[in-house]
């Protein structure tokens, strides 16, 4: 208790007691006089009464302090506009264009494979040969009948322009030399069938069929797989509701849980098409693979940013309570005084999206207010506070 209130409360108490005057209780009663001792009556009436004002002021003052004392301790955080950005987390799998089984244009022995799995190969590089069943001979064969032919026409035609011989012997000779020169190139054609060539630059995954094996392209039998792991992306299904805020240029982070590996790209290509089976559209995102380690088929968390907003107002979802009408709220700390004490405020919010345990909020609180974190359940409108932390 305060000693200014407990002293003069003791001085009463004592005085009531005798200690105040000359002559006590017990002397007035042994010898007083009825006057005397309706005066020493009187007295102490007088000192009751002036002992119950200050015992009331006393419990007045004990019940004030009391009750700010008692008031719950909280903790608050001042708001502030900060950036946000809200991602739509995607499950997709690694792609590449550049994925190829090579099958036999023609039917034959293979007779040579000139590479060996996890070879590099270029672009136009032979990778194997099927015997050709004579047709290389039988190009010999072509390309000296059209040499000779051309012989023969070039001959034709300087007489023809010196006016000697027939006009149709000039455009037999010419006939029979474009003839051959078509079938040098049907026969070359043909025969480049017999060999299987790289379509683009990449890296032998698989060679399917041994030497000496019989090919056919009816049979439909894969020679080889040829895989280009440069241009790699990740393909993942989209929904609808999602159209107008995943475009192409987007930011997109990427992590392949296999390897534990994380990285930052852009959405290259959205699709065109709306799936009627399950309402998404396609999504391509280019995948860096500069150690090589991406393979095709590997399965990737995607998370696609779809909103920002650089002036955001946002707070733990911890502290959002919702009443009977379905209404949000949060509890604000108001009139805060220098000895920390304030008043709990209720302010009904509208909010928008969540992401990493922050809620954004649109409307009900602004930059600058001091949002209550502990102890924000047990805080009601309008009650006195006492902050014990300023975040």
């Amino acid at each position: 208790m305060n000693k200014s209130i407990f002293l003069p409360l003791l001085a009463l108490i004592f005085a009531a007691c005798g200690g105040g005057s000359t002559t006590s209780v017990d002397d007035v009663l042994a010898g007083g006089t009825l006057e005397e001792i309706k005066a020493k009556q009187q007295t102490l009436n007088e000192q009751q009464r002036e002992i119950a004002s200050s015992l009331r002021r006393l419990d007045s003052a004990i019940q004030s302090k009391e009750t700010l004392r008692n008031v719950p301790l909280v903790s608050t955080l001042e708001l502030k506009k900060t950036a946000f950005e809200h991602y739509l987390d995607l499950q997709g799998n690694v792609q590449t264009k550049q994925n190829v089984l090579l099958y036999p244009e023609m039917a034959g022995t293979l007779v040579k494979v000139y590479v060996k799995e996890g070879q590099p190969v270029r672009k136009g590089q032979i990778l194997a040969k099927i015997d050709d069943g004579g047709m290389s001979s039988g190009l010999e064969q072509l390309r000296t009948q059209a040499s000779l032919a051309q012989t023969t026409y070039e001959r034709q035609k300087r007489l023809w322009e010196q006016n000697i011989g027939s006009e149709i012997q000039y455009l037999q000779t010419k006939t029979n030399y474009e003839a051959t020169v078509q079938s040098v190139r049907q026969a070359e054609a043909q025969l480049a069938k017999s060999t299987i060539t790289a379509p683009f630059s990449g890296i032998v995954d698989d060679v399917l069929v041994d030497e000496g094996s019989t090919v056919n392209p009816a049979g439909g039998t894969p020679i080889i797989r040829l895989v280009n792991l440069s241009d790699m992306y990740v393909e993942v299904d989209v929904p609808e509701s999602y159209l107008r805020e995943v475009t192409e240029g987007k930011r997109v982070e990427l992590y392949i849980p296999v390897l534990g590996d994380s990285m930052i790209s852009k959405v290259r290509q959205t699709g065109n098409f709306i799936n009627p089976a399950n309402r998404t559209f396609k999504v391509e995102i280019s995948v860096p693979n500069n150690n090589g380690q991406i393979k095709p088929n590997l399965t990737v968390r995607v998370k696609i940013n779809d909103y920002s907003n650089t002036e955001a107002v946002l707070v733990p979802p911890g502290v959002i309570s919702e009443n009977s009408a379905g209404q949000q709220y949060v509890y604000v700390a108001s009139e805060i005084g220098e000895d920390k004490l304030a008043k709990a405020e209720k302010r009904v919010i509208t909010t928008g999206l969540s992401q990493n345990n922050r809620v954004e909020v649109l409307s009900g609180i602004e930059a600058g207010e001091f949002i209550i974190l502990e102890g924000a359940r047990r805080v009601r409108e309008g009650q006195k506070i006492e902050i014990i932390e300023q975040i």
